[in-house]
């Protein structure tokens, strides 16, 4: 690990010593944790964006209609028949 110096606002200091009292662990962990969630939605972000516009169900299949298109949020039209 490394350590590294950062400068931030003393309100938001002040909430997050409350949260990892509650949570009964360092601002470090605490930290830590919060940077992993932020990349992973960043990384999420970014695969959405890069596969806007190309097939959901198989981007590999780029030209297959794409239920959530065609059909909108519902998906693929089904039999009312059929449970």
């Amino acid at each position: 690990m490394k350590t590294i110096q950062m400068t931030i606002d003393e309100s938001l200091l002040e909430d997050v010593d409350r949260v990892v009292a509650t949570l009964q662990t360092s601002r470090s962990a605490f930290f830590r944790e919060a940077l992993v969630a932020a990349l992973c939605r960043e990384t999420v972000a970014e695969l959405e964006r890069s596969s806007a516009g190309g097939n959901v169900e198989n981007p590999s299949e780029r030209g297959q209609p794409n239920p959530r298109k065609t059909r909108g949020s519902r998906g693929p039209k089904r039999d009312p028949k059929v449970p």
